[in-house]
């Protein structure tokens, strides 16, 4: 069996655009080979990324089966500054309290500047929710961003 492939380094001005709370658009495989994309949320954790969904839909249920993932995040107040990541899945996190932690670290990241809505999505909708978590090796990367 051959040995994973070594995570590529980003650069300093990839890594602070992405450590940025942006939305990412995501692309995986579909059970008859098609592209399904989705906008999401995303958390950085070391070299990995953290992605998050209600357990049931499409996207989730293509990364359980093929494990790979292509990212755009894309600056939103400057649509020509944006990075393309692919990667591979590396962990399933199934575990509700791992689950529930990464949306609720999510929906804190995304809402900071009203710190209210995010505990009421959590509380009101998330908690009442089957979470699945995925973390992703970033195994390459183009860019448009500037320094």
């Amino acid at each position: 069996m051959d040995a994973p492939a070594q995570s590529p380094t980003l650069p300093d001005r990839l890594l602070r655009f992405i450590d940025a709370p942006r939305f990412a658009s995501i692309a995986t495989v579909d059970p008859d080979g098609g592209p399904r994309q989705a906008v999401i949320w995303y958390l950085v954790d070391g070299d990995e990324l953290i992605i998050n969904s209600l357990d049931g839909r499409r996207w989730p249920a293509n990364l359980r089966r093929d494990p790979r993932i292509s990212f755009t995040i894309t600056d939103q107040d400057d649509g020509y500054s944006w990075i393309g990541l692919n990667g591979v899945v590396t962990e399933v996190v199934d575990d509700q309290p791992r689950a529930q932690a990464d949306i609720a670290a999510m929906a804190r990241l995304y809402h900071a500047d009203d710190p209210q809505e995010a505990e009421d999505l959590i509380r009101n909708r998330f908690e009442k929710q089957h979470r699945v978590s995925f973390r992703i090796r970033v195994t390459g990367f183009h860019d448009h961003v500037e320094d």
